[in-house]
């Protein structure tokens, strides 16, 4: 069986109705919460600059190094909103539910940003100079994920969403402060809610175009990297960042990859064509070469760990 071309107008129209649904779904479930009660004002004290107050020195962050660039990572990554908000809106339209989806999923993600700042500042856990040159470097690149058509970006957000909230809740659980990792455990429940509505839509899609989907799954997949990856020196933070075990190529498997493919049971998918199959077979093979990938990192981290690693 030959499966016909989905085109964009097609898909928007098809799913519409499980838009609505999964809209409606997701405010019923959505809790509102306010940033300014997650940080902890009580520790704040002013910078220097206009207002006089006490430079930023390396010695005033509690939190280890990992933490701190996954902080980074993580909130620069929410910085760009802007990009991600104009992309879905192109791709997915701002009218009837879409568009209904697009603004509110925009309005609950500015939050993130806006609170973690709040947060890092009031801390002091990491340089706010460098910080904001790097939002700013950052922001004014900005981010498009130059995927093909509007099913490759139904399947990156839904993979995207999954891996920043295992991000967000792992560097939560790291910091070893009770205010960082309730605030990053508030984020990560947004983005859970999140990858809910973008898999459920991703799983009516497939059905309604099995051998579209699982190709754009394949493709996404394959060629993954986080909305953050364009940040200066982020290849030198992610390596610091998985050494620590709080997002590694285990992580991404264990906590992103499988899950999301046992639960659209991509593997048993019905109705496939040849393009399908081909995809089936390309997301087996995706998943061998990843996981044996995260046991070589695995192994290469312990050692670093254990400081048995030659740096010759």
């Amino acid at each position: 069986m030959t499966e016909a071309p989905a085109g964009a107008e097609r898909v928007l129209r098809e799913l519409e109705p499980s838009v609505e649904r999964l809209l409606e779904r997701h405010l019923a479930a959505a809790r509102d919460w306010l940033p300014h009660q997650y940080v902890p004002w009580s520790a704040a004290q002013d910078y220097d600059g206009p207002l006089r107050g006490t430079a930023w020195t390396p010695d005033q962050s509690a939190l280890p190094q990992p933490v701190r660039d996954a902080l980074v990572v993580n909130l620069l990554t929410e910085d760009n909103l802007p990009s991600y908000h104009f992309e879905i809106a192109t791709r997915f339209g701002r009218d009837g539910a879409w568009g209904t989806w697009v603004h509110r999923w925009t309005a609950e993600e500015d939050r993130h940003a806006s609170a973690l700042r709040a947060y890092v500042h009031a801390r002091r856990a990491v340089d706010p100079v460098s910080l904001e040159e790097l939002r700013m470097a950052h922001v004014a690149t900005g981010h498009h994920t130059g995927l093909p058509t509007l099913v490759h970006t139904l399947a990156y957000v839904t993979v995207q969403e999954l891996a920043t909230r295992q991000a967000h809740r792992n560097a939560g659980a790291a910091c070893g402060d009770p205010a960082g990792e309730q605030l990053m455990a508030r984020i990560a429940a947004d983005e859970n809610l999140h990858m809910l509505f973008y898999r459920g839509l991703l799983a009516d899609a497939l059905a309604l175009f099995p051998d579209t989907v699982l190709t754009a799954l394949a493709d996404v997949l394959d060629g993954f990297t986080m909305p953050g990856a364009a940040i200066p020196g982020f290849r030198a933070r992610a390596a610091r960042i998985a050494a620590a075990g709080i997002y590694d190529l285990n992580v991404h498997l264990e906590h992103v990859v499988a899950p999301l493919l046992r639960t659209l049971k991509v593997m048993s998918a019905p109705g496939l064509g040849p393009a399908g199959r081909q995809a089936q077979e390309r997301l087996g093979v995706h998943v061998e070469q990843l996981t044996a990938r995260a046991a070589r990192a695995r192994e290469l981290f312990a050692r670093m760990n254990a400081g048995t690693l030659s740096t010759a």
